[in-house]
């Protein structure tokens, strides 16, 4: 990201600016390629930052099967594959959150919230009680790859390709078990749209609510 923004942010600078639909994608990458700046110095810039977007991004492809290689093979694998059944948790999502939490069984499905750091900080004085920003300790990389997970619950939640191959390598009990916490999760969304919430907070909501199903699948007998 920070290469992304390193090259977006060059070509701002020279007045360049893509409006041609959403950014990199096999679309934008030909229009990179396709721009000319001014002035060798310019040139030579852009032509460095353009090649260090590639390189991270081979070396991401790298480094993203490499991780799913273990995820089919490890202790964790059983984990993985239950988690894979809700919406926005793929294999790396799925790795992450089962390496980065270790022992599920610590918790429980509202606890895992706080651990994560996605409950509301509380400020309290006698009758007094106030509650402010999510307290955001604990695991951060967890909750991170549970706040993007939760982002995918917004759309219309209809079974694809891509899910039911997860679905595949899942056991039947913890497929029910996702396509409920994806509904239940989607309505919620709808609720929330429906009252005019602002997305970022309603998102923190349902990352919560997130944590919750996943520690469910989790704790699933394989």
């Amino acid at each position: 990201m920070r290469a992304r923004h390193r090259l977006s942010k060059l070509l701002l600078r020279h007045g360049v600016v893509y409006d041609d639909g959403a950014a990199w994608t096999t679309k934008h990458d030909r229009w990179l390629t396709q721009q000319r700046l001014l002035g060798s110095a310019s040139q030579a810039a852009f032509d460095a930052e353009y090649e260090t977007v590639l390189q991270i991004k081979a070396r991401r492809g790298r480094l993203d099967k490499a991780i799913e290689d273990l995820a089919a093979d490890s202790q964790f694998t059983p984990v993985v594959r239950r988690l894979g059944c809700l919406r926005g948790v793929s294999t790396l999502t799925a790795f992450g959150l089962a390496v980065e939490i270790g022992d599920w069984a610590r918790f429980t499905g509202n606890s895992i919230g706080s651990f994560v750091g996605l409950v509301p900080s509380e400020f309290s004085s006698g009758q007094s009680r106030m509650q402010g920003p999510i307290t955001k300790t604990g695991n951060g990389h967890a909750r991170r790859l549970l706040v993007e997970a939760a982002w995918h619950h917004r759309p219309r939640y209809h079974v694809g390709a891509v899910m039911q191959g997860r679905w595949e390598q899942a056991p039947v009990a913890a497929r029910a078990r996702g396509d409920l916490g994806n509904r239940r999760l989607h309505e919620r969304w709808v609720r929330f749209i429906e009252r005019r919430k602002r997305p970022t907070i309603a998102n923190i909501a349902i990352a919560r609510e997130l944590a919750g199903w996943c520690w469910s699948l989790a704790i699933m007998d394989a």
